[in-house]
């Protein structure tokens, strides 16, 4: 697994089908399926900033020169302070190969070191093992539970808050 090369590069107009998949394959992006979306919205918003926003971002998740994923930050607030909110999907393919907390650790190393924010926050939901995993391998702490914040499937469900500081260690084994 450490022989594979995991990089995080800005979204070019090729990902685009990955991201019309995401928004229209029922299943694609696991527990996260919220219904179908727009599948030309990608490529608007492309247009507009190639997800690079000042508030809402992507980036692709390459491996060996190949798409795996995105991750995604937005700006999310609390009182006066700001901090980002991160989220990531990988293909099913890329899945369970330690990608995703090597993904995870580098937006934050990234974040910390382009943006002044003091925290940034990631959530899943609490049948995810494989994610919590990866969100504690990246350095993240469980900060409690969120009850009934999501709407998916047909009922209100509970989700899972971790965050890492600036201040908090490297995760180990980069």
């Amino acid at each position: 697994m450490s022989a594979l090369e995991v990089l995080l590069r800005p979204v070019t107009e090729d990902d685009l089908a990955m991201f019309r998949r995401f928004a229209t394959e029922p299943g694609l992006i696991g527990l996260d399926w919220t219904g179908f979306r727009d599948a030309q919205a990608p490529a608007r918003r492309y247009a507009t900033d190639g997800y690079l926003g000042e508030d809402d971002s992507r980036v692709i998740v390459e491996v060996d020169g190949t798409a795996a994923g995105l991750m995604s930050w937005s700006a999310r607030g609390f009182g006066v302070s700001r901090y980002w909110e991160i989220g990531i999907a990988l293909l099913p393919d890329w899945r369970g190969r330690g990608i995703g907390w090597r993904a995870q650790a580098m937006l934050c190393d990234y974040l910390f070191t382009h943006t002044p924010v003091e925290r940034i926050q990631a959530t899943t939901h609490p049948e995810n093992i494989a994610e919590q995993k990866s969100l504690l391998r990246a350095g993240f702490t469980l900060e409690g539970v969120l009850r009934a914040v999501e709407f998916r499937a047909g009922r209100w469900r509970d989700g899972w808050m971790y965050s890492r500081l600036r201040e908090d260690p490297p995760p180990a084994g980069r």
